[in-house]
């Protein structure tokens, strides 16, 4: 009764006043195992509601009792103790450290080889549990000899037993490069590649996981999740149904391409960027941040790598993301990934500069409603792009709208322009282009006021003075003085 009790919420309180932890204590010891086991079912649902609940178990040493048990009882009280031990463990890490404390870790992992699969499974549920929380609990793990027998238990037939054993190893290898290679080590990889294309959507997103959780670490433990063949096999996850799959197959891909150009060139030729672009296209919110990151990553190691973001048509879906998605951290991400296509080489920055984008990340970063992130991945974005944009005609409503740390840069680009360019100085006459510099108030002999200076030179003294009075009256006291 007090099991089935504990399944709702709203009858834990008056449990846990009732002295239930101590009642149920005295049960694991019972002589019926039917009594046992469902004792340590009603721990365990207790134990899962809060952590107060689950310090409890701890602080009344039931812990020790549950883990005498769990080497000597059937499997029915095996799988209920060791849902005991996750619900406990996944709390926090002191109440997880209680666990490793107690000496559970090895008796886990001998259940991890029990002939049982639910068995296997709720072992490995509380050993996931125990080592998501830090490395120090993660590596006790690995000592305990769990990382071989959670590969094999990948191996098995049964599919919740697959993902959970995926899971662990994802949270082992996702502390430090150390683990990971642990997981690598254990033939862990060539395992979770293989099932990358199977049909279960739970398992899929759990596989692609522990394949980020390893390439993210270092260039090497990359190279060793490529090598595995997961291109170009991986990116068919990009087209699926299920929103998890896609946003952690977007992630393995960011995983692998931020590290070197060289794995960033075998995306490209792979199709991902391509792919990834799709992706971003067909979601919405976090499920496009990954995808968004990758892009900027590929187009930040050179210029033919940005180049290639742009042929597959990615600076348009960047400028959708920026200006439609609400969440100013997925607008953050965009603002970065389109500076970092930007920055290279005139060429680059055109090709943003024509989506209308700059406009938007201006008014991003202007906008009081804005976060300090995005303001500042804005500024940024705007500084590098406009640092090589020679087209003019994207620089101009800046002239009009942009605040003085980001005119000095537009108005350095036009300097840098017009003496080269005899039409570029025509209709820079005749859009207003010139008269609105005139009307620049520039500190003497700073660098904005030499920029001015430079455009100015590009005219005859008698156009730029009729934009400018104190310029018309030295001009005619000029032309006076060469009067005979």
């Amino acid at each position: 009764m007090v099991a089935e009790l504990a399944t709702r919420p709203q009858n834990i309180e008056t449990l846990q006043n009732a002295g239930v932890m101590s009642l149920l204590r005295t049960l694991l010891l019972d002589v019926v195992p039917t009594i046992q086991q469902t004792a340590a079912l009603a721990l365990g649902r207790l134990a899962n509601y809060n952590d107060d609940l689950a310090e409890a178990v701890v602080k009344c040493d039931i812990l020790p009792q549950l883990v005498y048990s769990l080497a000597e009882q059937n499997r029915f009280y095996k799988k209920a103790a060791a849902f005991v031990l996750r619900a406990v463990g996944k709390h926090s890490p002191q109440l997880a450290q209680a666990i490793v404390d107690c000496g559970a870790l090895d008796t886990l992992v001998i259940c991890l080889e029990d002939f049982d699969p639910g068995v296997k499974e709720a072992a490995a549920w509380a050993l996931r549990y125990i080592a998501r929380h830090n490395a120090e609990l993660s590596q006790a793990v690995v000592d305990a000899g769990a990382v071989p027998l959670l590969v094999l238990c990948i191996q098995e037939p049964e599919i919740a037993l697959k993902r959970i054993a995926a899971s662990a190893l994802s949270d082992i290898a996702k502390h430090s490069p150390e683990l990971a290679q642990t997981v690598v080590d254990a033939g862990a990889v060539a395992h979770l590649a293989q099932m990358i294309l199977n049909p279960d959507a739970k398992l899929k997103h759990q596989i692609l996981s522990a394949l980020s959780q390893v390439s993210k670490h270092s260039v090497d433990l990359a190279e060793m999740v490529v090598e595995a063949e997961i291109f170009p096999v991986v990116l068919t996850c990009l087209k699926d149904k299920d929103e998890y799959v896609k946003k952690n197959a977007s992630t393995l891909i960011r995983e692998i391409a931020k590290h070197t150009p060289e794995l960033s060139q075998l995306v490209v030729n792979a199709g991902g960027v391509a792919a990834v672009i799709d992706c971003i296209g067909s979601c919405k919110g976090n499920t496009r941040l990954p995808g968004i990151m990758m892009l900027g990553y590929v187009a930040a190691h050179s210029e033919n790598l940005a180049m290639a973001v742009i042929i597959s048509k990615g600076v348009p879906q960047l400028s959708v993301c920026l200006s439609e998605e609400p969440e100013d951290h997925i607008k953050a991400a965009a603002a970065w990934a389109l500076g970092q296509i930007g920055r290279h080489t005139p060429e680059h920055a055109r090709a943003v500069a024509v989506t209308n984008t700059l406009p938007v990340l201006l008014s991003l970063y202007m906008s009081t409603e804005s976060s300090e992130d995005l303001q500042v991945k804005s500024k940024k974005a705007i500084k590098n792009i406009l640092q090589k944009c020679t087209y003019l005609p994207a620089l101009e409503p800046f002239l009009y709208d942009a605040p003085p740390n980001i005119l000095k840069h537009v108005v350095g680009q036009f300097s840098k322009v017009l003496p080269h360019d005899s039409k570029a100085r025509r209709l820079f006459v005749t859009s207003g282009g010139l008269k609105k510099v005139q009307e620049i108030k520039a500190e003497p002999g700073s660098l904005l006021q030499e920029y001015i200076n430079s455009i100015n030179s590009c005219y005859p003294e008698e156009i730029v003075s009729k934009f400018f009075p104190e310029l018309q009256v030295c001009a005619l006291f000029r032309k006076f003085m060469r009067t005979p």
